[in-house]
């Protein structure tokens, strides 16, 4: 097959050399574990002790993984990505809240984020973590099966209409909506909520979309339980499919509590169960739609042959490739180039807001091995050909 994540020239199209050069340093910095460590520390403080460093935060490492503060700043980039064919997912990234003010706050930007996707042709999906409409205790408390005071009960009741409103809203203008994947001792319950939706909105198609996160053993057997539940009940299955990215708290906390982990035992046994799902839902497109969130180029391949196995056009609108803003561009843009729909989560918030969202991303890039020497590498292939290009 074809290797046509190499091209850095579609890679980068759109980054000016300072811009490559700003990349380059940054994921340099990242791939320093000790750095990383030091430089989220020092953040953690400066933001709490109210120091000025927002700007700096914003010229450096916001500027890279985020489209803006808001949902209007980010429409430059939006557009600017659109004319390379690559789409956007607005994603509301403060994560962490508590209050109930918060979180009907975070349900009226994610009805506006629908708005906006049902406007533009740029942004087909618009998204949400379910923790971001409710408090993380209430999800883990009814997941263990435990009873709920009558206050608790009159919450989660606020949380279902909070789900019931975005996915009926995204129902009614046609706009497909991605519902993010959590820890797993929250996720069983986050999971039921999202197959009511299922039940209630996929009747047609694919509208809400749960997310598996396929580094636990256990997904597609998940999987395979709810396709049999959709196909009986007459609807469809939408799925965000990626590998994880709360590996390490999972561990430690089945460690501590004497269970165990859900996390498949290496990273190879990660790819297999990625791939065998993937390839579960592309036997199965009749019923079921993909968002293949991935930055790994061999599943990424994988997808490709079996689509042209399958006869499936590059752009069904049921298969569609995902990546994070400021990360893994070779393979976004080379899809896009090559007529594939692809579309980048686009992270925006108060620089103060969505720092735990930076925080993790930058710790993610650290963990997983290759991922920040990759980026380093396109990224120094791409600066050595523009000089060359130069001479």
């Amino acid at each position: 097959m074809e290797k046509i994540f190499d091209n850095t020239k579609v890679a980068f199209a759109l980054k000016s050399d300072t811009e490559l050069d700003r990349a380059y340093f940054l994921f340099k910095m990242i791939d320093s574990e000790p750095l990383v460590r030091i430089g989220t520390a020092v953040t953690n403080f400066a933001l709490k002790a109210h120091l000025p460093v927002e700007g700096l935060i914003r010229a450096t490492v916001f500027d890279h993984f985020c489209g803006g503060t808001t949902e209007m700043d980010c429409l430059s980039v939006v557009d600017k990505m659109y004319t390379k064919g690559v789409s956007s997912v607005l994603d509301y990234s403060v994560e962490g809240k508590e209050e109930e003010e918060q979180f009907d706050a975070a349900l009226e930007m994610t009805l506006k984020t629908v708005e906006f996707a049902k406007e533009r042709k740029a942004i087909p999906f618009a998204v949400f973590k379910p923790t971001g409409l409710g408090r993380f205790y209430l999800y883990e408390k009814i997941g263990e099966k435990q009873p709920l005071t009558l206050e608790e009960q009159k919450e989660w009741n606020r949380v279902v209409s909070r789900f019931d409103l975005i996915c009926k809203t995204a129902y009614e203008k046609d706009v497909a909506l991605l519902i993010d994947g959590e820890e797993s001792w929250m996720q069983d319950a986050a999971d039921d909520l999202v197959t009511e939706m299922m039940r209630r909105y996929n009747k047609e198609k694919s509208i809400v979309f749960n997310t598996l996160q396929l580094y636990r053993w256990d997904r597609l057997d998940y999987l395979k339980k709810l396709h049999e539940q959709a196909k009986a009940e007459g609807f469809f299955v939408g799925m965000k499919l990626v590998r994880g990215a709360y590996m390490e708290k999972e561990n430690k906390r089945a460690e501590e509590k004497g269970y165990p982990t859900p996390i498949c035992e290496s990273k190879e046994a990660t790819d297999i169960n990625y791939d065998v799902t993937m390839s579960y839902m592309m036997d199965n497109l009749d019923t079921m739609a993909i968002f293949a969130g991935t930055h790994n180029e061999l599943s990424s391949y994988k997808v490709i042959e079996l689509m042209k196995e399958k006869g499936i056009a590059k752009n069904d609108d049921r298969i569609w490739f995902g990546q994070l803003y400021g990360m893994s561009d070779n393979i976004s843009y080379n899809l896009a180039e090559h007529g594939y729909n692809v579309a980048k989560y686009l992270p925006f918030g108060p620089v103060r807001d969505v720092m735990p969202y930076l925080i993790r991303r930058a710790e993610e890039n650290t963990s997983v091995a290759g991922q920040t020497s990759r980026e380093l590498n396109l990224l120094k292939t791409e600066k050595d050909r523009r000089k060359a290009d130069k001479r």
